[in-house]
């Protein structure tokens, strides 16, 4: 057996503790086989720790990880305009290579982050998944699926091409890969294709993920369309009958909570992008008290515009207080458990918790910065004081993807340089 050993650090509890341990990876199996006190660990190789804390991978629960590409193309705009005048014309000339090359921008990001784990909603899927087998990052893929503006062949098509995503790629790369179907909003899908969907998803037993309640404009335009909410028309349609979670989910009132919570689906709560494209604030305290299953996500990183997981964290903990003008509400340890189990849960990966025998994504937090400094509470300072640059190593399925913020999966100035490359020419198509 080859083993790796994370040693001379403290490691974070599932029970929200910091203590002294080591760690010690079963390499080949991709799991935690032990936690030992500080010295005891005896692995092949090991990574340092010191003046550290080792924490699960990172779940970012929601993201269109190859929009990397259109980062800081177009901002300081509502959304549907944003998507309208500035993406969606720049989306409609990329290839699967610039999907390809936004992706790996994407993935080289989180790892350098400690993000582990991802879901992705996008097209030319195949790509993605491709990028990610390179990577070594674990993630939830699903073509996203429209029928705003297509005729009855172009949805056939679509559902059909979803359905072959998941086909061929889900348990993929020795079961690091899943995947879903996934409708692109409540808004953007008719009820007759959402009750496809969750046929479709029932037949080939995969999770369904879709935008719900962004805006009050989606609110306001299925209310037009169907006569009821969103989160009442996906529910009526039988996708809350699936294992689903749905993204944003801005503007829930408290029935659309109660549906949430009825039918055990979850948010993907995305504060950054939330506020920079002025959506509003998501009630997550209240979703929390009802029971509501609740992950983080970044969103895609035009729209936030980074893949800073920890940022996130930081930011869903403000957000709530704010939200709920209660400095109690969502603390440090909830936040983190949010942006590692509460994500790996909605995803249906068994991830987010440093314990023997659960598979090996971990990142390690470097604590030797100023800021770190007094160490009264180390769960305080991974929620209001750490960001990505603060991450040392980030493992996933036992193997190293970055070592001393060296990024081993990838190579970073390839990454870097054909994305900009990519990025370049598919503005210029629409200049």
């Amino acid at each position: 057996m080859s083993s790796l050993g994370i040693v001379g650090g403290t490691v974070l509890t599932p029970d929200g503790r910091v203590e002294s341990a080591d760690i010690l990876i079963d390499t080949d199996a991709g799991i935690i086989e032990a936690i030992t006190e500080p010295g005891a660990a005896g692995a092949t190789t090991s990574l340092d720790a010191s003046d550290a804390v080792i924490i699960p991978g990172l779940v970012n629960a929601h993201t269109h990880v190859a929009m990397a590409l259109l980062r800081g193309h177009a901002d300081d705009k509502e959304l549907h305009a944003w998507l309208e005048e500035d993406i969606f014309p720049v989306e409609a000339t990329f290839t699967a290579g610039d999907v390809e090359a936004g992706a790996q921008l994407g993935m080289l990001e989180m790892i350098k982050g400690g993000t582990t784990t991802f879901c992705d909603m996008y097209f030319h899927e195949g790509a993605i998944a491709d990028a990610a087998v390179e990577s070594g990052l674990r993630c939830l893929l699903g073509h996203g699926i429209l029928t705003l503006g297509k005729d009855e062949a172009g949805i056939v098509d679509d559902l059909e091409t979803a359905s072959s995503f998941v086909s061929a790629y889900h348990g993929s790369a020795d079961g690091r890969i899943a995947a879903a179907l996934m409708p692109h909003a409540v808004r953007t899908v008719d009820s007759a294709t959402l009750t496809e969907v969750a046929a479709i998803a029932t037949d080939l037993d995969v999770p369904i993920h879709l935008h719900c309640s962004e805006t009050t404009g989606d609110v306001e335009a299925v209310l037009e369309r169907d006569g009821d909410r969103p989160a009442a028309v996906a529910s009526a349609a039988g996708v809350f009958d699936r294992d689903a979670f749905i993204a944003h989910g801005v503007h829930l009132d408290e029935d659309d909570l109660d549906v949430l919570a009825a039918t055990g689906t979850g948010i993907a709560h995305c504060p950054t992008a939330n506020l920079k494209l002025a959506s509003g604030i998501a009630p997550i305290a209240d979703a929390l008290d009802r029971g509501v299953p609740v992950g983080i996500g970044t969103d895609g990183p035009a729209s936030n515009n980074d893949l800073d997981m920890l940022e996130e964290v930081r930011q869903a903990a403000l957000l709530a207080k704010a939200e709920q003008q209660d400095a109690s509400a969502l603390p440090a340890p909830t936040a983190i458990e949010l942006g590692t189990v509460g994500g790996a849960s909605l995803l249906g990966f068994d991830v987010g918790r440093i314990e023997v025998g659960a598979p090996a994504d971990l990142a390690v937090i470097d604590l030797n910065a100023p800021k770190f400094t007094p160490r009264h509470d180390i769960l305080s300072h991974l929620v209001y004081v750490a960001n990505s640059g603060d991450v040392r190593h980030t493992i996933c399925d036992g193997q190293i993807l970055m070592r001393d913020r060296e990024v081993l999966s990838l190579d970073e100035t390839k990454v870097r340089e054909t994305a900009a490359e990519a990025a370049v020419q598919a503005i210029g198509r629409v200049a």
